[in-house]
């Protein structure tokens, strides 16, 4: 029995090493994989970056009332065209109580002050025609007769201007909100009932209408700090707005903010562009908008994809492996010239026509996993 199970022992151990002979035999076998190679060829680089805004009018006007009161009528609805000197709305006065009562005050006793002083001159006139007081004594309480008329007037008026809106009693002077210059009417922000204040040391005033010139547009954006020192003004920009398909326009820079501002940690530069709108298209206030800005571009240069790039370890230079035979690769260190985040200039380093490894690409997945080089 012992002898069958040693020849047992002895059959089972020359299978698994004939197998495992076998399998070795086949992995051996099995072909390397062939990388896959890219030429190095000359091409046109252009370094840009493309910065997010809007389009806005150059300049907003915005018409506030002369005068506090409620809005009795409004003529025009936003997007209308105006000339300047069109009428807007109408405001009614409503005036207030007690400011009305103390000018009402002011009236009455500027009255009784006038008459007592008219009294005084004319007993001094009749007396001064008779040659009983002098000249100087007589123009001093003239003086005073006249001081008292124009303290009834001023009183009269500020009585009129409270209670009406002006002080020769027609109040459209001030009730009436006309536009002070061209253009179109972007927001009317208030209706037909609503109380508006006039502009004083306190207040900026209630906003009536507010007037821009779209024919006058300009990009406004923000740059991150990494990009703002390649700018500088004049520099041509080209500028593309979602809600107008395939269609851009030419513009100009000619602002850059001389300070940032720190948004979510990190800081932006204001940045603006003088854009140029033709008849034929309708740019609306608002419209979310994308300047495209030439930082620096070259012609024909030696290029290589930057996915082809390798980085050293150590030195974290950057380097790629070049063919040198079937499956057979050198490395070469390479300098780096401007780079559209696609393409990368070679200035050194690489010969046109140079075949570099194509050494991350990613591989598909099979149902044993993936395949590996």
């Amino acid at each position: 029995m012992n002898k069958y199970v040693k020849y047992g022992l002895i059959a089972i151990g020359v299978f698994v090493l004939l197998a495992a002979v076998v399998y070795f035999l086949k992995k051996n076998s099995t072909p390397l994989k062939l990388y896959e190679t890219e030429t190095v060829a000359k091409k046109d680089i252009t370094n840009k970056v493309v910065v997010t805004g809007k389009v806005i009018p150059e300049e907003e006007i915005e018409i506030k009332p002369q005068i506090s009161g409620i809005i009795e009528k409004i003529y025009l609805e936003e997007g209308a065209d105006v000339s300047a000197g069109d009428l807007i709305a109408v405001i009614k006065v409503v005036p207030n109580e007690q400011s009305l009562n103390q000018a009402s005050g002011r009236v009455r006793n500027a009255e009784l002050a006038l008459n007592n002083s008219k009294i005084e001159y004319d007993r001094n006139k009749a007396l001064f025609d008779k040659g009983v007081i002098s000249s100087q004594d007589f123009n001093t309480l003239k003086l005073t007769y006249d001081q008292a008329v124009q303290e009834l007037q001023n009183a009269r008026a500020d009585y009129q201007i409270i209670r009406k809106g002006s002080a020769g009693g027609s109040s459209s002077a001030n009730t009436n909100i006309r536009a002070t210059v061209s253009g179109t009417i972007l927001e009317i922000p208030v209706e037909e009932g609503d109380q508006v204040i006039q502009s004083n040391n306190f207040n900026d005033g209630t906003t009536i209408a507010t007037i821009a010139d779209m024919n006058k547009m300009i990009f406004e954006g923000e740059v991150d700090e990494a990009e703002v020192g390649k700018l500088k003004i004049g520099m041509p920009l080209v500028i593309s707005m979602g809600a107008l398909d395939k269609v851009t326009f030419p513009a100009k820079l000619k602002f850059i903010a001389p300070k940032g501002v720190e948004e979510e940690g990190a800081v932006q530069f204001k940045i603006e562009g003088d854009l140029e709108v033709n008849d034929s298209t309708n740019v609306r206030a608002g419209y979310s908008a994308n300047a495209s800005i030439v930082l620096e571009e070259k012609k024909d240069v030696v290029s290589i994809k930057e996915a082809l790039l390798q980085f050293d370890k150590d030195s974290e230079d950057p380097y790629v492996e070049v063919q040198t035979g079937e499956n057979e690769f050198e490395r070469r260190d390479v300098e780096l010239g401007i780079s559209d985040g696609i393409d990368v200039e070679i200035l050194s380093g690489l010969d046109e026509e140079d075949k570099i490894k194509v050494w991350n690409r990613l591989e598909k997945k099979t149902e044993e996993g993936p395949n590996r080089g």
